[in-house]
């Protein structure tokens, strides 16, 4: 296996953002988890696996990546919205409706805003968290 350098992190990392795209969170996930083991701090990587533990169905993974994230950057709305998200298709309504009016307050876009109930419907909790993903693959 080559070295790792942050030239080969910069590559795993985009390669991962692709293999998310593709429908492959579990390759994903193998690429960021080198990334974010030689550079911990890096809020993107660990946004971007935390998705991909969502999209494998690794919620208990995903939950705490994205509590991470929300510690370095408690007004990410989307961060917000995604835990909600995980915490929705976990079961745990009430817990996931206070990060929905979170992200909804931070940031009052259609999707955040009727996840929060402000708005009629409630949200599908088997979604991808990326309210910026517009229909380009199946659900």
């Amino acid at each position: 296996m080559p070295e790792s350098s942050p030239e080969t992190h910069v590559i795993d990392f985009r390669a991962a953002e692709q293999l998310l795209a593709a429908r492959d969170p579990r390759g994903a996930i193998q690429l960021l988890d080198s990334v974010i083991t030689a550079h911990p701090e890096n809020t993107a990587a660990r946004l971007l696996r935390a998705r991909a533990f969502f999209l494998a169905a690794q919620l208990r993974p995903a939950e705490l990546e994205f509590q991470i994230v929300l510690e370095r950057e408690p007004d990410n709305a989307f961060a917000h919205f995604a835990l909600g998200r995980t915490l929705e298709r976990a079961g745990r309504g009430e817990e996931a409706l206070r990060h929905f009016r979170l992200a909804a307050a931070l940031e009052p876009r259609p999707e955040f805003i009727e996840a929060a109930r402000f708005a009629p419907g409630t949200g599908n909790g088997d979604r991808d968290p990326d309210p910026d993903r517009r229909g380009d693959g199946p659900e």
